[in-house]
């Protein structure tokens, strides 16, 4: 069990339609740790780590950031997710904004900081990402890693307490992948807690301190990443990794 919960999930269902996509989950992500998700697709990752920031809404159980219940809709569904930022597979930059004010938007907006200010956290980010050349240039001048690393750096713009990433890379050209991993590497050295969606059983084996296996809607196994690459227990995780880590 975490030490310091900052994300709980206790017994959530969710349904689409008569698919039933998360059954009884139960997952608890400790503060500062680094949890990566796997598993086949249709396993209910993405939603599971859609429902933490409430874009999806789940029909029964419990989901708990930092000691308070999610919120239902209005200010405080904005303020939740200002604190559990959000990185998507399509990176959603505003195609008529710059960089920096793609970066510095909802820090004015939602934060309520001046535009120097903003302005300002928004190149220290851009730097840490290493972006600081590009500024001043649109998305669409940027390679779809940069873009990325952009969405990365807008994400933490809002000092959030946690980062979801839902398949960072998998929209990504292969050359581009590594760069963004990089920087979720860095991030998860600094100590942020992150909740990843992943193909990449690299990353996961490198910088998680925790895999959760999903398949079929449940969490199948949730262990040390040297432990289940090693020593899968299940059926499901065994018959996974070996259609993945065949060389």
């Amino acid at each position: 069990m975490a030490v310091d919960p900052l994300i709980e999930l206790r017994d959530v269902n969710k349904h689409f339609g008569t698919l039933h996509v998360l059954r009884d989950i139960t997952l608890t992500v400790g503060r500062g740790e680094v949890v990566v998700v796997i598993g086949p697709s249709g396993s209910g990752k993405s939603t599971l780590c859609r429902t933490i920031n409430r874009l999806e809404t789940i029909e029964s159980g419990h989901i708990v950031i930092d000691g308070k219940p999610l919120p239902e809709e209005g200010k405080g569904l904005a303020q939740l997710r200002a604190e559990v930022g959000m990185v998507f597979q399509s990176f959603n930059l505003f195609a008529h904004k710059t960089v920096l004010a793609n970066v510095s938007l909802a820090q004015m907006k939602v934060r309520g900081r001046k535009k120097d200010e903003a302005d300002r956290r928004s190149r220290e980010l851009l730097e840490r990402v290493g972006l600081a050349g590009q500024a001043d240039k649109l998305p669409a001048q940027l390679s779809g890693g940069q873009q990325q690393r952009v969405a990365i750096a807008r994400a933490l713009a809002m000092d959030p307490k946690a980062l979801l990433f839902d398949e960072p890379t998998s929209a990504l050209d292969p050359e581009m992948i590594n760069e963004v991993l990089e920087v979720m590497r860095q991030l998860a050295r600094d100590g942020m807690t992150m909740v990843v969606v992943t193909h990449e059983m690299g990353f996961a084996r490198s910088a998680a301190n925790r895999v959760v296996f999903m398949a079929d809607g449940r969490v199948v196994e949730d262990r040390t990443p040297e432990d289940f690459f090693t020593a899968p227990e299940s059926d499901r995780a065994k018959d996974f990794l070996s259609k993945i880590l065949k060389h």
